[in-house]
């Protein structure tokens, strides 16, 4: 594309940064790169240049992914020049512009989010930032960077094959199927061909960064104040067993997986887990084992194997404990109509 067509589609504004990034095939890095910065209030009518001209490049106040070039101080954020190795804090994937627009403006993204100054120090802040990059972002980064979940030599050794195919759904395919088709109709003038495909590449920055905002306003809105009931009930666990063994929810059960494991810290000493079935008056109670790690189906105690698949009055019977509703079959939760009957299960539980 030349200087001249590229020129063209900017729209100047000298309040609203001019963002730029490559033309051609995009990718899920660059769609979410853009849209993080739009998020923010800097950028958020920024007007957006794809193209590879270094003369056009030069006059982008922030450059993602092209340019040959990582300086934050002069807002270029690529990753494909020779010898670039830099990884976010604690993580050992290397960035792609995804990771790199995120490990310096995520920051204040999450701020604004929570309503804080964008430089006030906050636990919470630090909290989300970690947990986004881990759960959203570091994907991309591999994904562009080609690296693999699991190290393909390693496989390969153990003789492991998919069993089927996964359909290739990802966030990296699903931003790389809204390109144009090789075979789709394209304007003969080269400026709307451009500004078609361009088009195309602001769909893919809106639904990745959807994605983005979903996982940004869960964090933030649902898994950050449930830390905060976990918290409590952790401080808590000594009331209920000695060795601090039993985390109990007084009202209202929350996700607890996360932050049980953050607040053990290494200490997997946590076995069972008991909550109410619904905050509803006399509503019944639920026993859960603590799972060896988050997606781990192995419990680190299972209720006793003479418990596991019988119910009522039967299972009643066999515990030696009243109100039981019933064991899986598989041991690793249970139920009774009361708050008592659900402690004494897991107080007899830790006895086995």
């Amino acid at each position: 594309m030349s200087t001249e067509s590229a020129a063209k589609r900017i729209k100047t504004n000298p309040s609203s940064p001019l963002i730029g990034t490559h033309n051609g095939h995009f990718h899920a890095d660059e769609a979410l790169a853009v849209h993080m910065l739009r998020l923010l209030p800097t950028y958020s009518t920024s007007p957006l240049v794809r193209t590879r001209d270094p003369k056009v490049l030069e006059t982008c106040h922030t450059v993602v992914d092209v340019g040959g070039e990582y300086d934050a101080q002069k807002n270029r954020y690529d990753h494909h020049q020779r010898g670039f190795g830099t990884t976010f804090p604690g993580r050992p994937t290397k960035l792609s512009s995804a990771g790199l627009v995120f490990m310096h403006f995520g920051k204040a993204i999450i701020a604004q989010k929570l309503g804080l100054p964008a430089n006030e120090a906050s636990k919470d802040v630090d909290l989300l930032y970690s947990k986004l990059y881990e759960n959203f972002v570091e994907a991309l980064d591999a994904h562009d960077n080609g690296i693999s979940v699991y190290d393909p030599a390693a496989i390969a050794a153990a003789g492991l094959e998919k069993r089927f195919s996964d359909g290739g759904f990802g966030l990296g395919a699903m931003v790389g199927r809204l390109n144009p088709n090789w075979n789709d109709p394209k304007p003969q003038d080269p400026s709307e061909a451009q500004a078609a495909e361009d088009d195309k590449f602001l769909v893919a920055s809106q639904r990745i960064g959807e994605e983005f905002e979903r996982d940004l306003d869960y964090y933030a809105n649902v898994w950050l104040p449930a830390r905060a009931v976990v918290q409590k009930a952790f401080d808590r666990k000594s009331e209920f067993d000695a060795q601090g063994r039993v985390l109990v929810f007084d009202g209202q059960s929350v996700p607890w997986k996360d932050h049980l494991y953050s607040l053990e810290d290494g200490n997997p000493s946590t076995l069972y887990v008991l909550y109410p079935e619904s905050p509803a008056p006399g509503a019944k109670w639920r026993i859960q084992c603590v799972p060896e790690s988050k997606d781990s189906f192995v419990s680190r105690k299972p209720l006793p194997e003479a418990w596991r698949g019988f119910r009522d009055a039967e299972l009643d019977g066999i515990a030696g404990i009243e109100g039981c509703v019933f064991v899986h079959a598989a041991g690793f939760i249970g139920g009774n109509k009361t708050f008592e009957g659900a402690k004494a299960m897991a107080e007899k539980a830790l006895q086995g």
